[in-house]
This record gives C-alpha cells, sequence and structure tokens, in this order.
C-alpha cells in the first residue's frame, strides 16, 4: 500500500546500495475489590489514556515506567572511535532494552546526548553542548550522534555531568530508571567544577552516573574515572574505543531493508514539523545503510518495537496510542492527500495505514528473529574475541541498575 504524498519515499534500499520502572502509582491504586482481575490487569498495563468508566468503576490512567539515558561523549580530536561506536551500536542498545518490563508494563526509553571536550564549541560553555534532550524520538537521537565530530579541546567532566543534571528534564520517580553515561580518556578531575559536587547533585535526584574510560583500566583507575562511578554508585568500565565494530551481513537483510522501505510508506505525516521528520525519519536509514545491511537491519528491528513512537508527526501513532481526534485536526495541520477527505474517511485513511505497518513489523520482527539466530552461528565460527565497547557498557549498567528497580529484561 502507498500513501500518496508530495515528498516521495525510497523504493528499495539495499545493503549494497545504503549499506524507567513504573511510579508505582499501580500500588497506590485502591481500586475496590469488585474490581474484576482483568480491570486492574489493564490498569496496571496503563492502556487508558484518561479516566474510563468500566462498568461502575472509575479506572484511573497509569505512568508507565521510564528508561531514561543521557550519553556524554568527549569529542576531542582522539575520539573518532569513541563516535563511531555510539553511533553503529545505539540499535542494538534499543533492541536490547525492546523486551524490558516493569511489573508486566513495558517502559518508555527517553535519550539524550552530549558533547563535551571540543574546540569548536563554545569556551565561555566548558566546551560543552547539549546535542539533543532527553527524547522518545529515537531517530533524533542517531541524528545527533551522526552530526558529532571531533577537535581537540579541554575536557570537563564535572562540568559536563553538571550540565546534564540541571538541564534535562528527569523524572521525578524513584522507581524509573535514570543515568547517565560519561565516556572520554582526559583525567576526570579537570575543569571548574568538581566531579564530586557535580556527583552529588545527579545523586540528589536519584541519578546514577556510569563512567566509560576510552582506554587501559589501570590508566582509568589513576585518572579518576573508578572513583566518580565508586562515589556515584555506578559502573566503571573501560573499553577499546578504536575497536572496529563488526556488522556481520545475514541472508535475510535484503527482504529487511525492502520490508523497512516498504514501513515508511504507511508513516503520515502531520503539523508543521511532519514532512521535516519523515524526512529525517529517511535520513537515519540511509546513515545506517551507508555503514553496512547489518546496521540497518538492526535499525529496522528498533523500528518495530514499542519504543520507536512518533505520535508527535506521524497520524497513525498518534491515532492508535489516543494521541489526536481526527475529527478534530485542522485542516492545515493535515497531510495533503487527507484535506479534501470527510471525517470518516479520514479514519479509515488512517487506519488502513496502522494495518499495513501491523503487516509489515510482523514479518520484519519475525525475520529479525532468524537474523539474530544466523549472526549468534556466524559469530561462533568466527570464534570472535570479546571486546568491551560502548554498547556493552550501556547494556550491562542498565541491566544492573534496572534488576534493583524490579526491571526484567528477557532474551529476545
Amino acid at each position: 500500500m502507498k500513501f500518496t504524498r508530495k515528498l516521495k519515499v525510497p523504493g528499495l534500499i539495499t545493503a549494497a546500495a545504503l549499506a524507567v520502572p513504573v511510579s508505582m502509582a499501580f500500588l497506590a491504586i485502591h481500586a475496590s475489590q469488585s474490581l474484576a482481575k482483568n480491570q486492574v490487569a489493564d490498569q496496571i498495563q496503563g492502556q487508558v489514556n484518561g479516566p474510563q468508566m468500566n462498568g461502575q468503576a472509575m479506572i484511573a490512567p497509569v505512568t508507565k515506567p521510564k528508561i531514561q539515558l543521557a550519553i556524554l561523549l568527549d569529542t576531542s580530536s582522539s575520539m573518532d572511535g569513541l563516535i563511531d561506536q555510539a553511533r553503529q551500536q545505539i540499535w542494538q542498545v534499543v533492541n536490547e532494552f525492546s523486551t524490558a518490563t516493569q511489573h508486566g508494563v513495558k517502559p518508555t526509553l527517553e535519550v539524550a546526548v552530549f558533547e563535551y571536550g571540543n574546540n569548536n564549541l563554545a569556551a565561555n560553555n566548558g566546551y560543552i553542548r547539549q546535542v539533543s534532550a532527553l527524547t522518545g524520538e529515537l531517530d533524533q537521537v542517531s541524528e545527533a550522534l551522526f552530526s558529532l565530530t571531533t577537535n581537540g579541546g579541554e575536557e570537563y567532566c564535572g562540568l559536563v555531568i553538571q550540565h546534564a543534571v540541571s538541564q534535562l528534564k528527569w523524572s521525578d520517580s524513584d522507581n524509573d530508571i535514570k543515568a547517565i553515561f560519561i565516556a572520554g580518556n582526559e583525567p576526570f578531575t579537570q575543569g571548574p567544577t568538581p566531579f564530586r559536587e557535580a556527583i552529588a547533585a545527579a545523586k540528589s535526584k536519584g541519578i546514577v552516573v556510569n563512567t566509560i574510560h576510552a582506554g587501559g583500566q589501570a590508566e582509568g583507575v589513576s585518572t579518576g574515572w573508578k572513583d566518580g562511578a565508586v562515589l556515584a554508585g555506578g559502573n566503571f568500565m573501560s573499553i577499546d574505543h578504536n575497536h572496529q565494530v563488526a556488522h556481520i551481513d545475514a541472508p535475510q537483510d535484503k527482504r529487511i531493508a525492502e520490508l523497512n522501505a516498504q514501513l515508511n510508506e504507511t508513516y503520515i505525516p502531520y503539523g508543521v514539523e511532519g514532512e521535516a521528520k519523515l524526512e529525517r525519519q529517511m535520513a537515519q536509514d540511509t546513515n545506517s545503510a551507508d555503514v553496512s545491511g547489518g546496521m540497518l537491519a538492526k535499525r529496522a528491528r528498533s523500528k518495530v518495537s514499542s519504543y520507536y513512537e512518533n505520535s508527535s508527526w506521524d497520524l497513525v501513532d498518534a491515532h492508535t496510542n489516543g494521541k489526536v481526534d481526527l475529527d478534530s485536526v485542522e485542516e492545515e495541520r493535515l497531510p495533503e492527500p487527507m484535506r479534501d477527505m470527510r471525517k470518516g474517511e479520514r479514519k479509515a485513511y488512517v487506519e488502513k495505514a496502522a494495518n499495513e505497518r501491523k503487516k509489515k513489523q510482523s514479518e520484519i520482527l519475525a525475520l529479525s528473529k532468524e537474523r539474530e539466530v544466523y549472526v549468534a552461528e556466524q559469530r561462533k565460527k568466527q570464534a570472535e574475541k570479546s571486546v568491551s565497547t560502548v554498547e556493552g557498557a550501556l547494556i550491562g549498567a542498565v541491566r544492573k541498575q534496572g534488576e534493583n528497580k524490579s526491571f526484567q529484561f528477557n532474551a529476545n
């Protein structure tokens, strides 16, 4: 099914051509004993968008748990490998968390990106830039990572942690996962803000700071990176930031690429930024595919997870998640093909796209699972030596911290 719009969506994208916890609100729900078990389950799942009548009882909306991650990357001259790992592994990180639940409820995922230590950045701001605020729009995160470049500079770890703590909109719930990951290779003690002061501010908001030293473990210990993590109650990790990420190509990649392009056809942009964000979606497909067909396949897998949610610009997500009333959307906010439609026709148009999307998502998911089995077998045959990278650092730390907050991370 193809939805006509001014913007032309690319057709086949081939590998060759493109290469956290629930606010525990449910514990405070004093449901009457007369509520049936399925009513309580619905309440816990948080599927309601507002108070609704269910029999004689009013079920209150439930806040979904959150996983909030702020990634702070040193973008000084020696950190090209670190940035490459972050941008090439972000979709695998998303996929690892896609099965996470807390008390049976799937969380939302929000990611922010900061860069620091780059001479191209403003000196009066400590050579620090917030590239992306905490957002659930994962294309924005990918765009932020691919926008990064390196240049020599001053690396102020304490100051960038302070910026992340004060500038981002962190959850107020102590049951959500709130984590900062700071990665770099210069002494952790540099800069005008003592790291102990910045970490104390993070802890006051329930934010765990994890440190990723891009280099040897002994050097990370001697330059304060381990001290920072210990003080923060987080993980200290040393990684080989110059390790080249290997994306194994699989027989499923070509069909996944085809389905991914067809999946894009089911997005119906609306509002002032709709078309621009649709373009961004396709640009991030291209960025992934330019790396390898394997990376595009990982991104496609992420696009069928609950984390890939675009209600702010896509009418299918917005309608499905109860974020818009199609009968009330102003005509000028609609894409051109929908402007002359009657109200009933609008709903039919959007729901047809939603049904088509479900079909594409289902096939991508099935192929992705086949792909994961194939890749695991190939890695065994190649007897790859285990190397610590950004992906492992993020996944390991979040899993560990999530277990303390009743999160469960199941195998795909």
